[in-house]
């Protein structure tokens, strides 16, 4: 599992989830007139609020931050993780809004149970599976909950071949390509960007480069020219995820003619067109 692929609103579904495990321990009802040393159960003594509130609110937070962090989504009945928990975290907040309007359930139709209010667990229950609920369902919709969660890892220290920019996504420091310099060209000062494969030709005399051997790769920064999709390690046809034009992605791994490369979320997948692509 892939932290670094959570968002920001997955960090307001764990920070919901805890708050209602918290108010699990609770007292569920307000009694008028009761002592302090009054024994008022919690959630845990209350099977249908335990089921209906807090495991399901819990169950579908698990459910929507292990599908954000998994490369590969599973099914349950045909139905992936991040869907099915959306669907568990409305259903908590549903039944924590009934257990609200009547904390004391059938008890109230004997007339007997007039001094019954909702408790301090009750009250927190509602507000944490109405987050829960309401970061489920925005994250796809809002563009700030869905921004990764942690910061993208800082680049490698500078390598001897082709040299390692500084600074995070984006940002590919004083090393940043000239227009038009695909990938596999060894830039020099003053120079344009060089075709693939090919060595720049010196404006002066210099001495000879060494060049890597065979199989040797160093981890580097690039942009492509187009959106391209990026497939999962597994060859699975479904792309995982699109690189955007604009954006400085860093290339792990070489298998071929392909590249493995990480996205800004800390995913990481094969990119099988390299060609026109810009080095950082």
């Amino acid at each position: 599992m892939n932290i670094r692929s959570l968002t920001r609103g997955d960090g307001v579904v764990i920070g919901a989830a805890v708050l209602l495990l918290i108010a699990s321990f609770l007292d569920i009802y307000s009694i008028d007139g009761a002592s302090d040393s009054a024994e008022i159960p919690n959630a845990w003594g209350s099977g249908p609020l335990l089921l209906s509130v807090t495991f399901a609110g819990l169950i579908g937070a698990a459910l929507i931050v292990v599908a954000r962090g998994l490369p590969q989504l599973p099914k349950v009945a045909g139905l992936e993780l991040g869907p099915f928990g959306i669907a568990f975290t409305v259903f908590a907040a549903w039944s924590a809004l009934g257990n609200i309007f009547d904390p004391a359930g059938g008890f109230d139709n004997n007339g007997g149970l007039t001094n019954f209010g909702a408790g301090t667990g009750l009250i927190l229950s509602l507000i944490a599976t109405l987050a829960l609920a309401g970061a489920a369902v925005a994250t796809p919709l809002v563009p700030a909950l869905k921004g990764p969660l942690l910061p993208a890892p800082k680049p490698a220290a500078p390598q001897p071949y082709g040299g390692q920019p500084q600074g995070g996504y984006g940002y590919p420091g004083a090393g940043a390509p000239q227009p038009g310099q695909p990938y596999g060209g060894q830039p020099q000062p003053g120079q344009p960007g060089q075709p693939f494969g090919t060595q720049p030709q010196p404006q002066q005399a210099q001495a000879p480069q060494a060049q890597p051997p065979a199989g040797d790769f160093s981890p580097f920064w690039f942009a492509v020219p187009v959106p391209r999709p990026l497939f999962a390690e597994d060859g699975s046809p479904t792309p995982i995820a699109e690189l955007a034009p604009g954006t400085w992605y860093l290339a792990v791994e070489q298998r071929g003619p392909s590249l493995v490369a990480q996205t800004q979320d800390g995913r990481r997948g094969v990119l099988q067109d390299t060609s026109g692509i810009q080095r950082g």
